[in-house]
């Protein structure tokens, strides 16, 4: 099982999108500032977001899909219409 993710930083005001198949462990290597992409933004980011996909090739589909918009609008689109089931 591979996941995508959204992450969001208070700090920096800033949403990551990422692929992974351990959610805990993305998360926590993201807070520690090991990811040079996320490192101004721990250690406050926070889980927002998460699609569970079959594989990791699904799954990097997936990110480059949301990755490709570039746009903060579909990214909290996306969000709300998890909070709205």
């Amino acid at each position: 099982m591979y996941f995508i993710y959204i992450l969001f930083s208070p700090k920096t005001d800033k949403y990551y999108t990422g692929s992974t198949d351990n959610l805990a462990s993305r998360l926590k290597h993201h807070n520690s500032g090991a990811t040079p992409s996320t490192k101004s933004g721990a250690p406050f980011w926070m889980l927002k977001y998460s699609e569970n996909l079959p594989d990791r090739t699904s799954a990097l589909k997936r990110e480059l899909e949301i990755k490709k918009k570039k746009s903060r609008k579909y990214i909290e689109w996306i969000i709300s219409e998890k909070h709205a089931d």
